[in-house]
C-alpha cells in the first residue's frame, strides 16, 4: 500500500457505555480513559482518530482539545456541524487549537440531521442544509487563509474579519483538511467543490469506484478551484489471528446484536440519510460481498461504519484495504471494539502490512 496513505482510528465520545460492543466499564468516557486510547494510538502506529459528534454527546471540540493537550503526535479529526457553530467562531477556535498543537487539527464537517432545536438552530430541507454547509466551508477556509474578510451570503455574514492566530502553512498544508461525507446528489455537489477529503462508508469496491469517478467528473463540471479532491474510507475492521477465528467472532457479535436488538449500535439511525440507507440495503445482496465485506450487521442495528465490516486475519483485511487504495482511497478511518485492545491489535498486526 502506498506510503502516502494515512490511518486513523475512532474515539466514540459517548456518555452511554458499551458503544458498538465496547467494554461497558466504569468511567468509560472519562478523560483518563479517552487519553489512554489516544496515547495507545500514538504508541501503535496510528495518525489520530475521528471523534464523533451529535447532540446528546459530550462536546466534540472540548474532548479533542483535551486529548491533544495530553498527547504529542495524536491528530484529532474533529466532527462538527454548521449551525451548532458559527463560521467565524469555529474558524477562530480551530485556528487556536491548530496553533497550540503544532498543526495537528483535522475537521470532519457533518451535515446530517441532528436535533438542532435543542441548541437553538433551525434548518430547512436537504437543499437548504447543504447550501448552508457549502457556504460554511467556503467562508471558514477564507477566514483561515485571508485577512479582513467581508462576506455576505444567504446564510452567514462577516465584516472585516481577521482570525488570529493565523493558521501556519506547513509544507503543502495551508489549513486543517475538511473531511466530508454524504451520498445524496446535494452532498456530492458540496464535496466536489468544497471538501478536501470525501469519506465513504464501507460499500463494495464497485460502488466506491463509481462514486470516485462521479465525484471527479463533478469537480470538473462545477469548476472546482481547490486542489484535487482526496478520498477516504470509514469502516469497521474485525481482525483476528486467523480467518476462521475472525468469522467465528464476527458471527458471534452479530448474534449478540440480534439478541439485544442492536442496543448500543443505533447512533446513525435516527434519520436515514441516502448513504446510510444504501448501506442498510446491502445485506439484501448477500451476507458477504466482495471477498470479506460482512453486511449482516446492518440487519440488526449496525449504523454508519458499524453497518458493514471487513472480516478476517490481518492479511485478509490488508488485502481488501489495498483494493480500496487501488481505487484512489488514501485516508482510512478504521475501528473495532473493544476500542483500546483493538487499537493495539490492529496497530501491531494490520498497520505493518499496509505500510510494507
Amino acid at each position: 500500500m502506498s506510503n502516502n496513505s494515512e490511518f486513523l482510528w475512532y474515539i466514540p465520545n459517548d456518555v452511554k457505555a458499551g458503544h458498538r460492543g465496547d467494554s461497558a466499564v466504569e468511567n468509560h468516557n472519562s478523560l483518563d480513559t479517552l487519553t489512554s486510547q489516544a496515547r495507545a494510538l500514538e504508541e501503535h502506529g496510528w495518525k489520530g482518530a475521528l471523534i464523533g459528534t451529535g447532540w446528546g454527546r459530550p462536546d466534540t471540540f472540548t474532548v479533542a482539545a483535551s486529548l491533544a493537550a495530553r498527547t504529542t503526535t495524536f491528530e484529532p479529526l474533529i466532527a462538527i456541524r454548521p449551525g451548532y457553530w458559527r463560521p467565524a467562531n469555529f474558524a477562530s477556535a480551530a485556528a487556536t487549537l491548530d496553533h497550540l498543537t503544532g498543526g495537528r487539527v483535522r475537521i470532519n464537517i457533518v451535515s446530517g440531521k441532528d436535533n438542532p432545536a435543542a441548541y437553538g438552530d433551525s434548518e430547512g430541507d436537504q437543499a437548504h442544509r447543504y447550501a448552508r454547509t457549502k457556504e460554511f466551508m467556503r467562508l471558514v477556509r477564507r477566514l483561515w487563509t485571508e485577512d479582513n474578510v467581508t462576506f455576505g451570503g444567504e446564510h452567514f455574514r462577516v465584516a472585516d474579519s481577521t482570525v488570529v492566530p493565523h493558521i501556519q502553512v506547513r509544507g503543502d498544508r495551508w489549513h486543517p483538511k475538511f473531511y466530508f461525507g454524504g451520498a445524496s446528489e446535494a452532498a456530492e455537489r458540496v464535496a466536489a467543490t468544497e471538501a478536501d477529503v470525501q469519506l465513504f462508508w464501507g460499500e463494495p469496491l464497485e460502488g466506491v469506484r463509481k462514486r470516485i469517478a462521479r465525484l471527479k467528473a463533478l469537480s470538473g463540471e462545477l469548476d472546482r478551484d481547490l486542489p484535487p479532491l482526496e478520498f477516504g474510507l470509514r469502516i469497521t475492521t474485525l481482525v483476528r489471528d486467523t480467518t476462521e477465528q475472525a468469522w467465528t467472532d464476527a458471527e458471534a457479535k452479530v448474534a449478540e446484536m440480534a439478541r439485544s436488538k442492536g442496543s448500543g449500535w443505533h447512533d446513525h439511525q435516527r434519520v436515514l440519510a441516502v448513504g446510510q440507507q444504501r448501506l442498510l440495503d446491502l445485506h439484501e445482496r448477500g451476507d458477504v460481498l466482495d471477498d470479506n465485506l460482512y453486511t449482516a450487521p446492518g440487519k440488526f442495528g449496525g449504523g454508519g461504519a458499524g453497518t458493514t465490516w471487513l472480516v478476517g486475519s490481518a492479511e485478509d483485511v490488508a488485502r481488501s484495504l489495498r483494493k480500496y487504495q487501488d481505487l484512489g482511497i488514501t485516508h482510512f478511518v478504521l475501528s473495532d471494539t473493544p476500542y483500546l485492545s483493538e487499537i493495539k491489535r490492529q496497530g501491531d498486526q494490520l498497520l505493518p502490512l499496509l505500510r510494507s
